[in-house]
C-alpha cells in the first residue's frame, strides 16, 4: 500500500504539471470575451464587479497581479492563477478517480495490506490519468482554464471538497474525523464568494457519509439522503446566504433609525452577538459534562441569528419557523450534543467563508 500512495502522489503531481503546462502556454495574453475584461480590472484595482462580486476571487486575482510591476502583464497574471487552479484540479481529478477505481480492483483488506499487484497499480493509476487528461483537454474546460473568469476557480475548490469527502471516508472510523467535514464546511463558505457551483456537491456529500455511516444501504434510504441533502443546500442558499444579510438589515434598522446610532453599528453590534452565541453553543456542547438545556437554547439562538429561517419576504414565517423548531428541540429527551456541536462548528465556519462578502461593502463605501 506505501508503494501504492507513493506512486499515486508522484503520478498526480505529474498530471498536474502536464496540465499546468498546457494551460500557461495556451493562456489569453489579455482579456477575453464575456465578463474577463471586468474580473481583470476589479481584481487589479479592487474594485466592485457585477453582483454578486465575488470577493475571494477578486483577492485571490489581486494578489497574483502583484507578481509583476508591469501593467500590461496584470491580465496574463489573472489568466495565469486560473491555468494553475485549472492544473491543481485535474490534480485532485486524478486523486478522485483513483480512490474509486482501487475501490473496485483492490478486493476488500488488500488495501491493509503491502502486497498489492504491480498490475492493479498501473490499471488503478492508468485510469486515473485516462480520465484527467481527457478532462485537462476538454472543449469547455480548456477554455475556462485560460481566461480571468471565476469558473476555474469555482472547479478547484468543487474537486477539493470532493476530494475531501473521500478522505474523510478513509478515516470515517477513526477518531476526530470529522475534522474532514469541517474543513469541506470552510472551503463551501469560501465557495459562496466565488461561485455556487460549489453547492452542487452537496447530495454527492451526503451519499457518500451516507454509504458509508450505513452498510447495508437501501433504495428509501439512499432516497432520504437525497431529500436531507437538497435540505441542507437549500439552508445554506435561500437560509444562511440570503437570511443572514436580512437579519443584519433588521439590526441596523433598529440602532440607526430607532435607536438614533451611527451607521454599522447595528451590523457591529449583529455580527459581536452573532459569533458570541455560536462560541457560546461550541462551548457548551463541547463540556466533559453538558448542560442540554443551555446547550439547546444555544443552537436554538445560533440557528435564528444565522438567518436559517428566515427565507422569504415574510419575517413573521421565519420566527414562526424558529418558534416551531424550539419546540421540537425542548421537546426531545434525547439530544446527540456531538452531533450539535458539528453542526454550529460546520455553520460557524460556512459563515467565516461567506464573510469575506464585507469586502464588497467597504469597498462600495
Amino acid at each position: 500500500m506505501k508503494t501504492y500512495r507513493l506512486l499515486n502522489n508522484i503520478v498526480g503531481w505529474g498530471v498536474f504539471i502536464i496540465a499546468a503546462t498546457v494551460y500557461l502556454l495556451t493562456i489569453e495574453p489579455t482579456a477575453s470575451f464575456w465578463d474577463c475584461g471586468e474580473f481583470i480590472v476589479s481584481a487589479y484595482k479592487l474594485e466592485v464587479g457585477h453582483p454578486p462580486g465575488n470577493p475571494i476571487f477578486m483577492m485571490t486575482a489581486n494578489l497574483f497581479t502583484q507578481l509583476t510591476s508591469d501593467v500590461s502583464l496584470k491580465a496574463a497574471m489573472v489568466n495565469s492563477m486560473s491555468a494553475i487552479f485549472s492544473a491543481l484540479t485535474i490534480m485532485f481529478l486524478f486523486w478522485t478517480i483513483t480512490h474509486l477505481a482501487r475501490k473496485i480492483l483492490f478486493k476488500e483488506g488488500e488495501e491493509a495490506s503491502n502486497f498489492i499487484s504491480l498490475s492493479k497499480i498501473i490499471s488503478v493509476l492508468g485510469c486515473g490519468i485516462v480520465g484527467a487528461l481527457a478532462y485537462t483537454f476538454s472543449d469547455t474546460f480548456w477554455f475556462s482554464a485560460v481566461e480571468g473568469e471565476v469558473y476555474a476557480y469555482s472547479s478547484l475548490l468543487t474537486a477539493l471538497v470532493f476530494w475531501l469527502i473521500l478522505k474523510w471516508e478513509d478515516a470515517a472510523n477513526e477518531p476526530h474525523a470529522d475534522r474532514w467535514l469541517i474543513l469541506i464546511a470552510y472551503i463551501i463558505g469560501l465557495s459562496i464568494a466565488v461561485h455556487l457551483l460549489n453547492l452542487l456537491c452537496i447530495p454527492a456529500i451526503v451519499l457518500v457519509y451516507y454509504f458509508k455511516k450505513y452498510p447495508n444501504p437501501s433504495l428509501k434510504g439512499s432516497i432520504i439522503a437525497l431529500l436531507i441533502s437538497f435540505a441542507i443546500l437549500a439552508i445554506i442558499l435561500f437560509g444562511i446566504i440570503q437570511g443572514l444579510m436580512k437579519v443584519a438589515g433588521w439590526f441596523e434598522l433598529l440602532f440607526v433609525n430607532q435607536f438614533g446610532l451611527p451607521y454599522n453599528s447595528g451590523v457591529a453590534f449583529y455580527v459581536v452577538l452573532l459569533v458570541a452565541v455560536i462560541v457560546w453553543g461550541i462551548w457548551e456542547t463541547m463540556r466533559e459534562k453538558p448542560d442540554v438545556l443551555r446547550a439547546k437554547i444555544a443552537f436554538i439562538l445560533s440557528i435564528g441569528l444565522l438567518g436559517i429561517p428566515f427565507f422569504g419576504s415574510k419575517p413573521y414565517i421565519g420566527i414562526i419557523l424558529l418558534a416551531i423548531f424550539a419546540i421540537v428541540m425542548f421537546n426531545r429527551k434525547k439530544i446527540n450534543v456531538v452531533s450539535l456541536n458539528s453542526i454550529l462548528i460546520g455553520a460557524f465556519v460556512i459563515f467565516i467563508g461567506y464573510s469575506s462578502y464585507a469586502l464588497i461593502m467597504i469597498l462600495s463605501a
